[in-house]
């Protein structure tokens, strides 16, 4: 019973923060570091309340009112100019407002994305600091997933809040015109959190599955927001169909199940239904782009369900097209894999040990390809170690045990 309530607790506090950062965020003069503090004191003092007296009905007002007045403290504190204090108000007044209405809480999570994403910023903090702010990413785990010291991760997202303040970046959605550097970003951003809500599969792991579901539903806001921009819907897209196939990844042991030995029965047939139809939109504009590509080849593993087999060609074929599009190493691997299918481990082995070895040291799907390849290619030792590698850099125990169990048996 503790347990639930408590689990009931951190969900209201994780659904209400991001919309409440942004929104405190784009009515204080944009100062993030000042608007993230205040909230962390108003999510502390959330969970010693709310346990006690229970989840309020707009529990976004609530931290919102604790978070201005520690806001206000500061100012009057510090001798801050009272620039700001006016806004707050009518913020607060708003909020309760809202508080006392039917109305949904204002949204701004698009907003701030946006903000992230102003050309004033370094272009390697946008991504980051839009994982932290709005997707409420520990600076630790974004660093892990950039291959970035968490020390000089931590610096660069202070530096991007710097940014923000001092350059008075509006909070808006941009004109047309700045859509096309800044939506790239946007996108790798919600891309990125649900790869990382995605990759842990426990079934426990609620807080990584909310984390997914959230990168789908800003998808979806963004979708309605801008309904004619294709790579928003080949991002949903992908996201959806990859979303469709969460009740296959582990059988009723817990034991993890890959894509391609994976029951296609258990797929969601509403999801995938979805997602086609997301593509066929995406592909009226005549604009091909990485993420509808990479929908594409979704696509292709999801016709399994009805013809039984996998288009190992198409497949290869999409992700040469993909390649143009980017230069991630995860195309890389992905490519060389269908490779394999298509024409041989050899060649396939060939495409992975082209990638420099600096980009995949700590790169835990590159050392499990590798090591399913030299199996292919009866080189038993030198596929241990690469299992081996990729185990010590596996963080879901669920893909822990399937790679033990895979090394074990390729030794008998």
């Amino acid at each position: 019973m503790i347990a639930a309530t408590e689990e009931r607790l951190a969900a209201a506090v994780r659904d209400s923060r991001a919309m409440v950062l942004g929104y405190l965020a784009s009515r204080s003069g944009g100062d993030l570091s000042a608007a993230e503090d205040a909230l962390s004191e108003a999510v502390l003092a959330a969970m010693q309340q709310w346990s006690v007296k229970g989840i309020p009905q707009k529990p976004e007002a609530w931290l919102l009112q604790v978070a201005r007045r520690r806001m206000l403290d500061d100012q009057r504190k510090h001798h801050v100019r009272e620039r700001f204090a006016e806004p707050l108000r009518q913020a607060i007044e708003l909020a309760s407002a809202t508080a006392d209405s039917e109305e949904n809480f204002p949204d701004e999570r698009l907003k701030l994305l946006f903000v992230c994403a102003h050309p004033a910023i370094d272009e390697a903090a946008r991504t980051p600091l839009m994982l932290q702010v709005v997707l409420g990413l520990e600076s630790q785990d974004i660093a892990s997933a950039f291959l970035v010291a968490p020390a000089a991760m931590a610096q660069r997202l202070v530096r991007a809040k710097a940014k923000i303040h001092a350059a008075r970046i509006p909070f808006q959605v941009p004109a047309a015109e700045e859509w096309p550097e800044r939506l790239a970003f946007v996108l790798d951003a919600i891309y990125a959190a649900f790869n990382s809500g995605w990759e842990t599969i426990r079934q426990d792991e609620t807080s990584r599955d909310d984390l997914a579901k959230e990168a789908i539903y800003l998808a979806r806001a963004l979708v309605a927001m801008v309904p004619n921009e294709p790579e928003i819907l080949g991002l949903l897209s992908l996201m959806l169909h990859v979303h469709a196939r969460q009740h296959a990844r582990l059988s009723e042991s817990g034991r993890f199940i890959p894509l391609t030995e994976q029951d296609a029965q258990r797929w969601s047939p509403s999801l995938i239904a979805e997602a086609e139809s997301l593509l066929r939109r995406a592909s009226i504009f005549a604009r091909a782009g990485r993420f509808q590509i990479e929908a594409a080849i979704q696509s292709v593993h999801a016709q399994r369900a009805s013809s039984g087999i996998i288009n190992w060609p198409v497949i290869e074929g999409f992700y040469q097209v993909l390649r143009t599009y980017t230069t991630a190493i995860g195309a890389r691997i992905g490519h060389a894999l269908a490779i394999a299918q298509v024409r041989g481990a050899a060649v396939a082995m060939a495409e992975l040990d082209a990638i420099p070895e600096s980009q995949v040291q700590c790169h835990q799907p590159y050392w499990v390809a590798r090591g399913h390849l030299l199996r292919e290619l009866g080189d038993a030792a030198k596929s241990r170690e690469a299992y081996q590698r990729a185990i010590g850099l596996t963080e879901d125990p669920s893909v822990r045990d399937f790679l033990i169990e895979t090394m074990k048996l390729q030794g008998q």
